[in-house]
């Protein structure tokens, strides 16, 4: 566990959110403390509405959602994966617990868990893990939805200083400790009150429903292709890479 948290680059632009908290767990984690521990022994004063424990607690048989939502317990294995996963149930409290309410709620309309997750869960799962947030002018969003990537990395490049990208998937942040040009995320384009994460957290939380998630309301976008976010990406010819910006067939 050490060896991995110790891959981790803080100073990477997108982990900015999370990197004062994140360090604080890491330096638990390196003194010997279990990931769960290092979670709960550093969560914020207004307080996480799940308490981490091991996975060794999930009961054989429970689903995972289930299990978080009946009993309030999110069991956490060693590991990058659950350690962005709880850095995000600090960050994103509301939104993380409105995602848990509708995946048990799916979980008992199925009547438990099936071969297959079903439309709405697999759009929960997506969303949970691989989501970023974007506040964006108007321009800039359209071209991204359309994948006019000339548009979005060009003519548009300056309205990027206007927005603000929040990354939330806790696979995308894991992927993104050894960076690749491919990383796409998912994007959603939010618009609460503030840049300040509390108002980010309470809008998407507040737009989560089956109805908003039916819709796809998404975009695509390689995260690395952000102006500022990696050094490459300064040079023109980083984006006349088909392979990874693909145009809209």
């Amino acid at each position: 566990m050490a060896h991995a948290l110790a891959q981790i680059d803080w100073q990477a632009p997108w982990l900015a959110p999370v990197a004062t908290l994140g360090q604080r767990v890491v330096a638990h984690c390196v003194a010997g403390m279990p990931l769960a521990e290092a979670l709960n022994a550093c969560a914020p004063t207004r307080g996480v509405p799940v308490h981490f424990v091991p996975q060794s607690v999930l009961p054989v048989g429970q689903a995972y959602e289930s299990y978080i939502f009946n009993s309030k317990q999110c069991p956490t294995r060693e590991g990058l994966h659950d350690f962005f996963n709880g850095l995000m149930w600090h960050r994103f409290p509301h939104t993380k617990a409105r995602l848990n309410q509708l995946q048990a709620a799916q979980i008992v309309a199925d009547g438990g868990v099936g071969q297959v997750r079903g439309p709405l869960r697999d759009a929960l799962t997506l969303f949970d893990e691989n989501m970023a947030f974007l506040r964006t002018p108007a321009p800039l969003w359209d071209a991204l939805q359309a994948k006019r990537w000339a548009a979005v990395f060009g003519e548009l490049r300056p309205l990027w200083a206007q927005s603000r990208l929040v990354l939330f998937g806790h696979a995308l942040l894991e992927k993104l400790v050894v960076p690749r040009k491919a990383i796409t995320a998912h994007v959603l384009l939010v618009q609460p009150e503030t840049d300040g994460l509390d108002d980010l957290d309470a809008w998407v939380a507040a737009m989560l429903n089956p109805a908003a998630l039916a819709t796809k309301p998404f975009a695509n976008l390689p995260v690395l292709g952000v102006p500022g976010w990696w050094p490459a990406n300064e040079a023109p010819a980083f984006y006349q890479d088909s392979a990874v910006f693909r145009q809209r067939q």
